[in-house]
């Protein structure tokens, strides 16, 4: 019982910290708000056409010098190891100029997300899901919307059976895309 009410507790923090910001966003603008949801999982962004990054140090704590750039849209945001769900997924919506998303090691980033990121099928052009535990060959079938996808990361899936098939899978669905599948045992042994 004790385990389930912390496995609970947990998953209802993870929730907490994916919570839409729409406060944020009716003040600030969606450029401002993504920010901060950002910067508050203790991720890191680039905004366009500069070449400063902004980053959470590892205690979450962060310059708030992003608030100057009011309506400069997200270029690169990099997310990587951090608790980014479904939900949160939300706060990026309206990135119109998105080309970058890395989201290395991300331990609740599963089918149901990769569906979602159909939002950026006109300027995604790099996704880095390598290491995410929760993500299956299903998930993989819906990058098919990302036709503008360039360059793509999925080494290391624990969900990949066979994971041949899924690159000639993917490389079919994506042609001008760059397919980068390290960690696998590619041997025909059974």
């Amino acid at each position: 019982m004790l385990l389930s009410w912390v496995g609970q507790m947990r998953r209802k923090n993870i929730n907490k910290k994916n919570a839409y910001y729409g406060y944020t966003k009716s003040f600030y603008g969606s450029d401002i708000a993504a920010a901060y949801y950002v910067l508050s999982l203790k991720g890191g962004f680039r905004y366009a056409g500069h070449t400063d990054w902004f980053r959470s140090d590892r205690r979450g704590k962060f310059n708030w010098d992003f608030l100057n750039h009011k309506d400069t849209p997200l270029e690169e945001v990099d997310m990587s190891y951090t608790v980014i769900n479904y939900t949160g997924l939300g706060n990026l919506e309206g990135q119109q100029s998105l080309r970058t998303l890395l989201l290395r090691g991300c331990p609740e980033v599963d089918d149901w997300f990769l569906a979602r990121l159909h939002m950026f099928q006109d300027s995604l052009e790099e996704l880095d899901i390598s290491h995410c535990p929760c993500i299956t060959v299903g998930g993989l079938t819906a990058l098919r919307n990302l036709k503008g996808l360039r360059r793509l990361n999925i080494s290391s899936l624990p969900g990949i059976s066979s994971p041949g098939l899924v690159i000639i899978l993917l490389e079919e669905m994506l042609p001008k895309c760059q397919i980068t599948a390290t960690g696998y045992d590619y041997s025909l042994r059974q």
